[in-house]
């Protein structure tokens, strides 16, 4: 662990250090916050430059919430959002048309974000039960970075309404839905891994990087408890009549379903 300036017990001396301390800390917020608006990068410089290196040199995430080496992934707080993640691979991976997301032996990205959920209770201070949480890609024609990264966040109440319609859907079959006024494909899973992972998936149907491009994917519980009813993989892409590029609409950033309870 990093050791702080020496800081004097003399309550007036040690006001000084503190609070350039936390002025010092309120500037790498506002600089990784501005970088993130205006940079396509600026999410693997801040993995890449800050996070994985106070991982590896310090033992701690640095600006990140985890920094997993091992299994080559970080988890951010989002600037946009009451409690939003996004989960970053520590490799450079552009998003997801990339063929790395498809190799052998590659990261279980969606597993590993699954597992952050509990930052997003975390930064609400309550405990959100699997089918109020979300886990979601856009297409590259849909996002302002080029790292991938999955978004991490409470669902729209009236999304997972429509969604639990399909909780006694056969495993592994397609169902069409109308969510937010966009048509989408719903296939409930019993796994995250494997065959069932959500990029092996939708890439069956989407054989090369150009037709994964086009697409979107969102990930949430098929019931309150995902250990017990499974998972929903939501998609549709650029190829889908009134699809949708991004199933990020379909998350609520303000997490209403906390102020319902």
């Amino acid at each position: 662990m990093s050791r702080l300036p020496f800081v004097s017990r003399n309550p007036r001396i040690a006001r000084v250090p503190r609070v350039a301390l936390a002025l010092a800390f309120a500037a790498i917020v506002a600089a990784c916050a501005h970088l993130h608006t205006v940079d396509p990068d600026a999410l693997w410089k801040i993995v890449s430059m800050q996070c994985v290196p106070s991982q590896r040199d310090h033992g701690n995430p640095g600006n990140c919430t985890t920094v997993d080496l091992q299994k080559r992934y970080a988890i951010l707080k989002d600037i946009s959002g009451k409690a939003q993640h996004l989960l970053i691979p520590t490799d450079r991976v552009t998003g997801i048309e990339s063929d790395q997301i498809l190799y052998a032996g590659s990261p279980n990205y969606w597993l590993d974000a699954w597992g952050a959920r509990h930052d997003v209770d975390a930064s609400l201070h309550h405990a959100l039960n699997d089918q109020q949480v979300g886990l979601e890609i856009n297409s590259k024609f849909a996002r302002s970075q080029q790292q991938l990264h999955i978004h991490i966040d409470c669902m729209r109440t009236d999304v997972t309404a429509a969604l639990d319609q399909h909780a006694s859907d056969p495993p592994l079959r397609w169902r069409w839905e109308t969510l937010d006024g966009q048509r989408y494909r719903v296939m409930r899973v019993t796994a995250l891994t494997g065959d069932q992972d959500p990029f092996r998936i939708v890439a069956r149907d989407h054989t090369d990087s150009a037709a994964m491009a086009t697409q979107t994917i969102l990930v949430t519980g098929a019931g309150t408890s995902a250990a017990q009813s499974g998972w929903f993989v939501v998609n549709s892409g650029t190829d889908v009549d009134r699809g949708s590029a991004s199933a990020e609409v379909l998350l609520d950033h303000s997490c209403k379903v906390v102020d319902s309870q």
